[in-house]
């Protein structure tokens, strides 16, 4: 779950269906069901009829878990580019950074850091569109060293310069489930 939009839409759909759901958060449901009148498969198929993948391995969960911490940080967190993305993670899991990476590269098509720069991009995406920002103050707050730093990385990951996509956003935004590299 990456929205309160899914959150909303589970709690709707699991209370039609009496299933009594203790802790519903991003990336996390808690329920408790009568197995007589519930089965497992139903919940099962109420998740994945949305999308949703129920996940019972460890080092998937844990990747799920870095997923989600990149998304906090960049997309719902007052960015602090201050606090580099890897001490950020690092902190939060209490695991070296080589081992978090490794690991998420392991279970995902790309490296962390890719992952980490696409999300940057598609928040400064919205970030230009809001136009409450400079690009000074964007690049800044997303933790880039510099304008051009910022403008280089934004027309690497969506082929188009910074000003062509403030002139007209063609590139058109990624909901943050469906951000994915393309090599």
């Amino acid at each position: 779950m990456t929205s309160s939009c899914c959150i909303h839409l589970l709690r709707k759909e699991f209370a039609m269906d009496g299933i009594e759901i203790h802790d519903i958060k991003l990336g996390a449901l808690v329920l408790s069901i009568d197995p007589k009148k519930i089965t497992w498969k139903k919940i099962e198929a109420v998740l994945e009829g949305y999308g949703f993948e129920i996940i019972l391995d460890k080092e998937k969960l844990l990747v799920e878990q870095i997923r989600q911490a990149v998304i906090d940080l960049v997309h719902n967190s007052t960015y602090n580019a201050m606090v580099r993305n890897s001490d950020y993670l690092v902190e939060r899991f209490g695991m070296s950074y080589p081992y978090i990476s490794s690991l998420f590269s392991k279970h995902e098509n790309t490296t962390l850091e890719k992952f980490t720069i696409l999300h940057k991009i598609e928040k400064v995406k919205e970030l230009i569109e809001y136009e409450e920002l400079t690009l000074s103050e964007i690049a800044y707050m997303m933790g880039y060293s510099s304008v051009q730093y910022l403008s280089t990385q934004f027309k690497s990951v969506t082929g188009i310069s910074v000003t062509e996509y403030k002139v007209t956003p063609t590139v058109s935004r990624s909901g943050l489930d469906r951000i994915i590299p393309v090599d």
